[in-house]
């Protein structure tokens, strides 16, 4: 009995942590819950139908991580999905949005991070499809795996109760949660390259068009997720329009309240986001104006400068040129002061120009 005590120990902190660990691009994992609990792992998609088909107390969640087409086939014809959202899931490359059809719910994510050694933003993307007792979820890249999520889950047993809908408004959170560090990360660099203008850094135009790009990328992830959590928010809000097979919250009604609540509230910090990331727009925008301005300020006093200098060279050039021309000799061409006279007419002229300029600020 001791002797199997550690044994069970570390089997469970081995289990605990390959829930955490990202998932391995191909990795499909099954998991049954009964009441918000996890009952088991299966082995396959299939088996984990044959086991709701069976046992009607049952809640499946299947994740797919990058997976190949053949994979996401046998995933769809278990659960028996819809042919253009199996289409969408293996082509990829989605926009985020909501699909109602009468099997189900079909949500496209793009869940965002920013890399800030590179100064780039990294887009993942996640397809959820929820149905009657199931969510199967597929990441497409190792921005939108759902291991962290799926711990977070079993942490709440009361919102996973709820079925499938509070499995979809976990990873919602998550997806909405993980913009939060991407929008602090770029408004530090923008608080930077705003700082570099106004030094007059040669490169801050450069840095400045590189992250309008980074936050057009951004926006575009989370802009139509506005109109998402809306077309979900109505579905709770009139259950009575929902097809027969889309998802509806199980359980009493406090935890029905209770997932309408959550998902209100990833709908204002959608919200919230949505506001910041137009500012950055906005604010980029204002910065490559300003050091348009400030460019052109540079030039304009660099002509000023040249123009000052060429008034002040033409003046001796003009005189000296008069000396010079080759004609007959003209009366004070021989006079013995004239060279001087003329030095000093050139030198004087030269001084006055000089003085002018530089009261007015052109030198």
């Amino acid at each position: 009995m001791t002797d199997a005590a550690p044994e069970r120990v570390m089997a469970l902190g081995s289990e605990a942590a390959a829930a955490t660990a990202p998932a391995a691009p191909g990795t499909v994992r099954a998991v049954l819950y009964r009441d918000g609990r996890r009952e088991r792992e299966t082995a396959t998609p299939d088996e984990a139908r044959r086991a709701l088909d069976a046992d009607p107390g049952l809640v499946a969640w299947i994740a797919l991580t990058e997976p190949d087409p053949d994979q996401v086939a046998r995933a769809a014809h278990a659960f028996d999905l819809p042919r253009p959202a199996v289409e969408d899931v293996v082509v990829a490359h989605q926009r985020p949005k909501a699909e109602r059809y009468r099997e189900g719910l079909f949500l496209v994510l793009r869940p965002a991070r920013y890399d800030t050694a590179s100064e780039t933003v990294r887009v993942g993307e996640i397809h959820a499809f929820t149905g009657h007792r199931f969510v199967l979820t597929v990441a497409h890249s190792d921005q939108g795996d759902t291991a962290a999520v799926r711990e977070r889950l079993e942490e709440a047993p009361r919102l996973a109760a709820v079925g499938p809908l509070g499995v979809l408004y976990t990873v919602l959170d998550r997806v909405v949660d993980d913009y939060a560090p991407a929008v602090a990360e770029l408004q530090d660099d923008i608080d930077e390259v705003e700082e570099q203008v106004l030094a007059s850094d040669r490169d801050a135009s450069r840095r400045t068009y590189r992250l309008s790009r980074q936050v057009i990328a951004l926006q575009r992830a989370v802009d139509p997720l506005g109109e998402v959590l809306g077309d979900l928010l109505a579905g709770l809000e009139r259950p009575e329009t929902l097809g027969p097979g889309q998802p509806r919250p199980s359980g009493d009604h406090a935890d029905h309240e209770a997932v309408h609540a959550y998902v209100r509230d990833v709908a204002d910090h959608v919200t919230a986001v949505r506001e910041r990331v137009d500012g950055f727009r906005q604010m980029l925008q204002n910065i490559l104006t300003v050091n348009s301005s400030l460019v052109q300020q540079a030039q304009n006093e660099a002509m000023k400068k040249v123009s000052s200098w060429g008034g002040i060279l033409v003046v001796p050039t003009l005189i000296s040129s008069v000396y010079g021309m080759n004609i007959a000799p003209q009366r004070g061409f021989h006079w013995a002061f004239s060279w001087p006279l003329t030095l000093a007419a050139m030198t004087l002229a030269s001084l006055t120009l000089y003085v002018v300029f530089k009261r007015n600020d052109w030198l």
